[in-house]
């Protein structure tokens, strides 16, 4: 596992936890969409590693996947070399061909429902030749084909720059309570033999962390905060260091743990990580308005040459603040009230409130859900449309489990739709919906702490209709359902911004923009 949840920038997952997209069925087989990240490398510097990442907006398994790395525009600039001993050929100079040894199984990304698939190919080894020059660019056009002519490229840009080694300050803990105010410190140095100049932060900040600052340098996602950009230079052996202005969400569950982190990177490694925005039309997150966040006093100066970070895995600070008092969470169960005769189909809209006061942010680098939720059909009744994010439970053949999103805000109702086929009129029928229910999970998929268990039952009833109308009802007759779902969860909260990170482009980001690119939409980067 990453070591933070900031680590998605790096690989695969991360902005599938931002988004919740639509896709449209295909009619033909399922498209493809490749992402490959550009990169600056250092002379002598460790191998950077890459990875072919795909896309659908369907299940998908690729079999019979190989990947050809076109770097002919870099040679004797940089190499190309499998990381994991897969099996590669070098048709000729500057092209290296690999074979996925398995199948390729595009997963769906999170959050649940989200429609977007997507896996990775092995990773590779990208690094600079002696030869290389400060300044030396090329592309790397990197194609996949596989099994039923599926294929699909990408062209990534890679160029030479100086190394150079931002290390994050130390970490350090508080406590605040939900709703109150706390200041934390930025800390950077230069590990390093080389100035650096100019640098970003990228923070990666929980549902709960806020701010009401609006930096002109730094850009925010409501009042989360995304990123900072910095031009001051960092000498040798220095470190620059501000503070940070925050506070905690009234609606933070309490008494909790919530972290938070901040990633310094090179403006070069940045522009890498989000080129892709302004390529797929995708719309950047909000700069303020207000003064300019300044870390010391230091003379701007004009970037003389891309820099790339050659030390990773030190360049982090973080923050632990300790949510004090109690604030808890209640998630009551939202049944449906139907009504038809026999042979009709009705659409029970069925699913659960968050009733607060405090928002339950279950948001993981598992991608596992907050809670759970059994949907057990009335008798005399078929399902014959269920919710992507909902599946049978083994040895049962009428009881449903759904899986919620990984972030649950208070005051909003998550809803998703069951058709259901009524096939004999019984008169009430009854059905349950039961919230928090067990799940062979990982985390154990149950919200063990609701603050009234009372309310976490509902009922499904069936009927017949009033005049014994035999008319199906696919617009559903669901008393209490709270808002329409669909095949995915509803919230009357946009959740594009789940860990803080919100409208900063990631790896996977690149994908869904891709698919969006595909359906007309946009998403916030």
């Amino acid at each position: 596992m990453l070591k933070h949840s900031l680590r998605w920038l790096t690989g695969l997952g991360a902005a599938g936890a931002l988004v919740a997209a639509s896709a449209t069925p295909a009619v033909a087989a399922v498209a493809v969409e490749p992402y490959f990240q550009d990169a600056t490398l250092a002379v002598g510097a460790t191998p950077t590693t890459r990875a072919l990442s795909l896309y659908a907006d369907e299940p998908t398994v690729l079999t019979d996947v190989s990947v050809r790395y076109d770097y002919r525009s870099l040679a004797n600039k940089i190499t190309i070399a499998p990381a994991n001993g897969q099996k590669c050929t070098a048709p000729e100079s500057g092209v290296l061909v690999c074979e996925e040894p398995d199948e390729i199984v595009l997963y769906e990304m999170a959050p649940v429902g989200s429609g977007i698939y997507g896996n990775g190919a092995k990773q590779i080894l990208i690094a600079a030749t002696d030869e290389a020059q400060v300044g030396d660019s090329g592309d790397v056009a990197v194609s996949f084909q596989a099994a039923s002519g599926r294929r699909g490229s990408y062209t990534s840009h890679v160029r030479v720059g100086e190394g150079v080694d931002l290390a994050g300050g130390p970490y350090t803990s508080l406590s605040a309570k939900p709703g109150g105010k706390f200041t934390v410190p930025l800390v950077v140095a230069n590990a390093g033999d080389r100035t650096v100049t100019g640098f970003v932060a990228v923070f990666d900040l929980p549902y709960s962390i806020r701010t009401k600052d609006r930096f002109s340098n730094c850009r925010y996602a409501d009042d989360h905060l995304v990123s900072c950009h910095f031009d001051e230079d960092i000498p040798v052996g220095t470190g620059l260091a501000t503070t940070l202005n925050l506070e905690l969400a009234k609606d933070t569950a309490a008494p909790t743990n919530q972290s938070g982190y901040a990633q310094f990177m090179t403006t070069a490694d940045f522009e890498d990580l989000t080129r892709v925005r302004a390529a797929v039309g995708a719309r950047a997150a909000t700069p303020g308005s207000g003064p300019k966040l300044t870390l010391a006093e230091a003379p701007s100066r004009v970037r003389q040459a891309d820099q790339t970070d050659v030390g990773p895995g030190n360049e982090y600070t973080g923050w632990t603040i300790k949510a004090t008092g109690t604030n808890g969470t209640d998630l009551a169960a939202i049944g449906a009230t139907l009504k038809g005769a026999a042979g009709a189909v009705v659409t029970a809209t069925v699913g659960f409130r968050n009733n607060g006061p405090a928002t339950l942010d279950r948001t993981n680098g598992d991608f596992e859900a907050a809670t759970h939720t059994d949907v057990e059909l009335p008798p005399g009744t078929t399902a014959v449309g269920v919710p992507d994010n909902c599946w049978l439970r083994q040895d049962t053949t009428r009881t449903y489990l759904c899986a919620s999103e990984m972030l649950l805000v208070a005051g909003q109702t998550y809803t998703v739709k069951f058709r259901l086929r009524i096939d004999k009129v019984i008169p009430n029928a009854r059905g349950a919906v039961r919230v928090n229910a067990p799940c062979e999970c990982p985390s154990g998929g149950g919200f063990k702490d609701d603050i009234k268990p009372a309310n976490d039952r509902a009922t499904i009833v069936v009927n017949a209709a009033q005049g014994g109308g035999g008319q199906g009802d696919d617009d559903g007759d669901s008393d209490g359902g709270g808002g329409g779902g669909g095949s995915l969860p509803i919230t009357g909260a946009p959740t594009t911004v789940i860990a803080g990170i919100g409208a900063l482009l990631l790896v996977t980001g690149a994908g869904c923009y891709l698919l969006a690119r595909r359906h007309g939409s946009r998403f916030t980067a």
